[in-house]
C-alpha cells in the first residue's frame, strides 16, 4: 500500500510486509538484494532527471515553481536515502571485516 504526501510517493512498511518482501516466494523466484538495490538506484537517478527536467522547463518556458521545488525536494530526499544506505552497507562490511575467526 502506498500513499502520497504533496506528490512525494510514500510506502508504508510493516514487519509482515518487510518480511514478505525479504523472503523468497513459494516458487523460489524471490527478489535478491542486488535487484532491489539496482531498482532503488534507478529510481534515484530518475528523480534526479525529473528535477533537471522541471528546472529546465521552468527556466525556458516559465514552468510552475511549485513543481520545480517538489521535484528538487524529491531528488534531495532520494539522494539522502541513497547516501544513508551506502553508509550502512559500508559500516556492515567494516563490522564483518573486524570479526575475528
Amino acid at each position: 500500500m502506498s500513499d502520497s504526501i504533496a506528490g512525494i510517493p510514500m510506502m508504508r512498511i510493516t514487519p509482515s510486509s518487510g518480511a514478505a518482501a525479504a523472503a523468497p516466494n513459494a516458487t523460489g523466484n524471490g527478489t535478491d538484494f542486488g535487484t532491489v538495490l539496482q531498482s532503488a538506484l534507478g529510481s534515484a537517478i530518475e528523480a534526479g532527471h525529473d528535477a533537471d527536467t522541471q528546472a529546465m522547463k521552468a527556466i525556458t518556458q516559465g514552468g510552475n515553481v511549485t513543481e520545480v521545488a517538489t521535484a528538487l525536494a524529491r531528488a534531495e530526499m532520494t539522494l539522502q536515502t541513497a547516501t544513508a544506505v551506502r553508509d550502512r552497507v559500508l559500516q556492515a562490511y567494516q563490522d564483518i571485516m573486524r570479526i575475528q575467526i
